[in-house]
Order: structure tokens, then C-alpha cells, then sequence
């Protein structure tokens, strides 16, 4: 799809030079690879199934065909002849959020209100076709939408110049200008980009790291190969006595928690009094490709709870992990109880926490044996995964308002993307090693062995329901990598006492979501029925950000003694050997 998309593209602009189109051709695309050519077999297959069960029920297929002719009629009479109702309502809109056709001219030029409600009927009738065809397995059907809907919104006219009166009007009247500026950001992505284009989404200029942004002030106590470990500088006289252990994802940097000062959790927990420790991850390369999740546990998370153990003298510390951090933190406790060592974790925090990976979402589309096996394969060639493919991915799930929206913006209008610090972070991408990425696809998406108590770290079964520390696990409402419905039914399985928050927004958005703003709510509920749409039909709706409730929980469920906060990081065994934010966090893939 992206092949006639950039070939579509290119050829109106004409200017563009020849070798830019061989160096997408031939060298920015996936569809020649093993992994490309795995996911082209399996949708193949796909439509083999939809097609051998639509013939064996003809109806079906012709009433969503008769809709179809039906409506493309309706549309040409009300764009023809529209009444005074189908003048102020369309007779297919958008649906809600849908901000491709937001410019007036999609509704009072008639041409292009054709092409808009056209291409809608379109989008809704492939959906409808994949529907109504009974006997097909369900995860089959979730493949065929995903991958059909990917092909649709690359080809919707939002995208192409001669069919978006915007970007019509903007190209006459810049006289092209809009596409100069459109190829030059073009080219310099390109030469940016890994498999697949990259489309930046940010001004990557306006940021500095540890100056307008991961600059909480803190010292680098520890680093061995895997991780720098960073000790923030109290800003209050006194601190919580128990520790604060942060695990972010090793597939992101971990300044998500430390953006810029109105956006930093890590800022805001040092104005409570919490004394914080954060593990920043090192950049894998292709000589870490056999590094794998056991390893990030044993010589990762495990090692860094024990030096915040030492640093601050204390046999027990809060620990937090995000996304797959807290999968990490999950399994380390699993793994301490499997060896019978005395846990140190106080308490363990898990934001949008998979532990249950039956329900994937989206990625879904990507878990089945054939696909894994070729990603596997790709892995093990590089010795990593490359970041910047993981980041196209991810957006891809979202690809109106993290993809085709940016390209519009970028290379057909011509627009330097703004400053913001999230979408900084977002496109700032990390490598996976081959091994633990290989680990987090095959054993814990494909085979779900995390849940099943199949999986093995340095030789041993380890069993999550074994697991008996108070936790809080904060998920979020829209969240489209790690449905909340998973991570709740993964919150079920410890032994400990658990409380289950619900907050608004999504993956990102709805965990960094600092009380100044209040901008989102949450939603608690005390009582964890088995069934999350129970437990939902039941939670009360709470105003302003979860941190709040997180910070109480973490006054309830450790000491709340006070202590002197240290003058200096680290202790005579783990002195500072660097500033925050450290050097493995400033290592860079473009």
C-alpha cells in the first residue's frame, strides 16, 4: 500500500529526484523481507478463508453489496439535489475524533463532499463484508479488519493533493512552495528512517536532554551494561524513609517520567518527599543480541532493587515499573518467591501492565506463529530490533493521528512539526535485543507463558500467582498497546492486596498526567469482581489526576516516617559517576 501511495505521491511532484524514489524502493520498504513477505502470506490466507466461507453464503455478501450501490446512489442525489436536511447533515459522516475531513471545502464544495462520503461508504462497506461472513475465527476476522483498514486509510483522499481541496488550494497559492518544503522535510526522514519512512512528528531541534527536558537534577550512582541507575536530588528538608524504585520500559527511554518541569512525574514525586531512584536502560546493539528478559530481571530490575536497598539502608522500597517495566518488576517477584530469596519490595506499582497477553489489542494482528517466526529470524540476522521499526509499528495502530495525519502535514503542506515534548520522547526509539524481544514475542504473546507459569528465568518456573506484595495497578481507558481489560484480568492473579485504577486518555497521555492540569480523571473501584466490564459498571469517577490517589496509596501501604533527606547521592560503595540524565539515555538511532 505505502509502494502505489509514494509512487502516487512522487509522480505529482516531479521535482523529486529519481534516486529518492530507488532508495524507498529499494531500500526503505519491508515488503521484500522475510518479515514482510510472512505477513503478505498470512493476510493471503486470510482472504482464502473469507472468500471460500463468503461463497458458501451468498446472501450475505449481496445484501452488503446492495447497501453499498444503494448509498453511493443516495450520496449522488443528495450532493445533486440535497434537501435542506441533507444540506446542514451528510448523508455518511465521519466518525467521531475522524479530523481528516475537518476543513469546510470537504462539505461545501460538492465535488469534494462526493469524494469524502464516497470513500467513507467505501472504508464502512470492507468493514461490513468482513462482518457478515460467518464460520471465520475470530482472530482471523481482527487481521483482516486491521490489515484492510491499514490499506484503506493510506488510500483515503485526505492524503493525495489532487483529491484534497486544502491541499489544493494550499499548493496553488504557495505556488508549490508547500511541496518544496514537503520534500526537503521528505528527504531528511528518509535518511532517518530503518524498514519502513519514520515520519518525524516534532521539532527534534527544540529539545536538549538535561536541559529543557529530562532535567530533574540527580546523580548517576550505578552502571553495568545493562543500565545506569540515577539517584534524584531531594528538593524538600525531609523524605520518605521508603524508597522510590522506578523500572521503565527498555523499549522507550525512561524520560517519559521527566519531561519538561510541567510534565515531569519524577519532578513532582521529589516535591512530595519521595526519595527516587530511577534505572535508565542502555541502547542495545547487535553485541547484546543474546541479552535476554531473564537477563533484564537477574542482572536488571533484581540488581538495581537491591543497591536502592543498600544506598538508603532500608529492607524493603516501593518499586514501579511501566508498560513492559512492570511485566519486568512482575516476573522479579515471581522469581524471588520461585527461589525462595526474602523480597525487598515493600510495594510494587504497575502502570499499563501486561501480565495476561490473551487480549493483545491491535498487535493482535502481528501473533501468530509464521509472523513470529520471520520477526524472529530478522532478529537474530541484526542481533536487535530496530527502534525506529517498533516506533512505525506502534503508530501504525493509530495511523490516522500518529502517521498519515503527520505526513500531510509535514511533506504535502509543508509544515515544520511543533514542539512537543511527548512526541520528543515518541520519536526518540530504542533497540530491542534479538533474544529478549524474541522472549516477549514468542513466549509471552504466542505462547502467553508468563500467565500459564511456563516461563523459565536462569532455569526456574516461575508462578505469578504466588506473588503476595500489595500492589496498584493504574491502566487507562483508551489505551490501545496494553488493553485495560488484560491488565486487569493480570491484576487478579497476585496473592497480595490489589487496587485496580481506571484512568482516562490512553498508553501515554493517560499515565502522564500531571494535577496541575487536570485534564483527566480516573475511576477506583474497591472491589475486583472476576469481570472487568463488572468492575467497571461499578467505578466511581474521581476528578483530577491519579497521582494523587497513587501518592495516598503509597502513605497506606508503606511507612510515612520522615527522615532527613542525604546531602549526597549514592553511599561510599555507590558514589556518583555522572550527572542525570546519564549517557546510555543520550544514545541515538538516526
Amino acid at each position: 500500500m505505502y509502494k502505489n501511495f509514494f509512487t502516487d505521491y512522487l509522480d505529482q511532484l516531479q521535482k523529486c529526484n529519481q534516486k529518492w524514489w530507488e532508495e524507498i524502493e529499494n531500500n526503505k520498504t519491508t515488503f521484500n523481507s522475510p518479515l514482510g513477505k510472512a505477513i503478505n502470506e498470512v493476510n493471503l490466507d486470510d482472504i482464502t478463508k473469507l472468500l471460500e466461507k463468503a461463497v458458501s453464503n451468498p446472501d450475505a455478501l449481496m445484501k452488503v453489496q446492495m447497501n453499498w450501490w444503494e448509498n453511493q446512489f443516495k450520496i449522488w442525489q443528495s450532493i445533486s439535489q440535497p434537501t435542506q436536511a441533507q444540506q446542514e447533515h451528510d448523508l455518511i459522516e465521519p466518525d467521531k475524533g475522524d479530523k481528516r475531513f475537518n476543513h469546510p471545502a470537504w462539505k461545501e464544495e460538492s465535488m469534494f463532499n462526493f469524494i469524502k462520503q464516497s470513500y467513507l461508504l467505501f472504508s464502512n462497506t470492507v468493514q461490513q463484508t468482513i462482518d457478515s461472513v460467518d464460520g471465520i475465527e475470530p482472530e482471523v476476522k481482527e487481521r483482516l479488519s486491521f490489515f484492510s483498514r491499514q490499506a484503506v486509510n493510506a488510500m483515503s483522499p485526505s492524503n493525495f493533493i489532487s483529491t484534497n481541496p486544502e491541499l489544493m488550494k494550499l499548493t496553488i497559492e504557495s505556488n508549490g512552495q508547500n511541496l518544496v518544503k514537503g520534500i526537503k522535510l521528505l528527504k531528511e526522514d528518509l535518511d532517518a528512517s530503518a524498514e519502513m519512512l519514520k515520519v518525524r512528528m516534532t521539532n527534534s531541534a527544540a529539545f536538549e536532554l538535561g536541559k529543557n527536558i529530562a532535567n530533574t537534577a540527580g546523580d548517576v550512582i550505578y552502571r553495568n551494561d545493562l543500565f545506569e541507575l540515577i539517584e534524584y536530588k531531594p528538593t524538600t528538608e525531609k523524605v520518605n524513609k521508603t524508597p522510590l524504585l522506578f523500572i521503565p520500559p527498555f523499549i522507550n527511554k525512561y524520560y517519559i517520567l521527566d519531561l519538561r518541569e510541567k510534565n515531569s512525574m519524577i519532578k513532582w514525586l521529589v516535591e512530595q518527599g519521595h526519595r527516587v531512584f530511577l534505572m535508565s536502560w542502555k541502547n542495545p546493539n547487535s553485541e547484546m543480541a543474546k541479552v535476554g528478559f531473564e537477563d533484564y530481571v537477574v542482572d536488571g530490575a533484581l540488581n538495581a532493587i537491591n543497591i536502592v536497598s543498600d544506598v538508603t539502608k532500608q529492607k524493603e522500597i516501593n518499586v514501579s515499573g511501566y508498560c513492559i517495566g512492570g511485566t519486568l518488576l512482575a516476573t522479579t517477584l515471581a522469581y524471588l518467591k520461585a527461589t525462595g530469596q526474602k523480597s525487598k519490595v515493600k510495594t510494587a506499582t504497575f502502570f499499563t501492565t501486561l501480565l495476561d497477553f490473551s487480549q493483545p489489542g491491535e498487535l493482535g494482528s502481528f501473533i501468530n506463529d509464521q509472523v513470529i517466526t520471520a520477526i524472529e529470524e530478522q532478529n537474530t540476522s541484526k542481533g536487535y530490533l530496530d527502534g525506529r521499526s517498533l516506533s512505525v509499528t506502534f503508530s501504525l495502530l493509530r495511523e490516522n493521528s500518529l502517521y498519515w495525519n503527520y505526513y500531510i502535514d509535514n511533506y504535502l503542506k509543508g509544515n515544520s512539526p511543533v514542539d512537543f515534548d511527548m512526541l520528543y520522547w515518541n520519536s526518540d526509539s530504542t533497540n530491542v535485543s534479538a533474544k529478549c524481544h524474541n522472549n516477549i514475542l514468542r513466549d509471552f504473546y504466542l505462547d502467553n507463558s508468563l500467565a500459564n507459569g511456563k516461563f523459565k528465568v536462569k532455569g526456574v518456573e516461575i508462578d505469578l500467582s504466588a506473588v503476595d506484595t500489595n500492589s496498584y495497578f493504574i491502566s487507562t481507558k483508551e489505551d490501545h498497546i496494553a488493553l485495560w481489560q488484560a491488565t486487569y484480568r493480570g491484576a487478579l492473579m497476585f496473592k497480595g492486596d490489589k487496587t485496580f485504577v481506571l484512568g482516562d486518555s490512553g498508553h501515554i497521555a493517560g499515565i502522564v498526567n500531571h494535577p496541575s492540569k487536570n485534564k483527566y480523571s480516573y475511576y477506583t473501584n474497591t472491589k475486583l469482581v472476576e469481570s472487568p466490564e463488572d468492575w467497571k459498571n461499578d467505578m466511581k469517577v474521581n476528578e483530577g489526576s491519579w497521582w494523587t490517589h497513587w501518592n495516598e496509596w503509597l502513605s497506606k501501604n508503606s511507612p510515612s516516617t520522615k527522615v532527613l533527606a542525604p546531602k549526597n547521592a549514592g553511599n561510599y560503595e555507590f558514589k556518583s559517576i555522572n550527572v542525570a540524565p546519564g549517557d546510555y539515555v543520550k544514545e541515538t538511532l538516526s
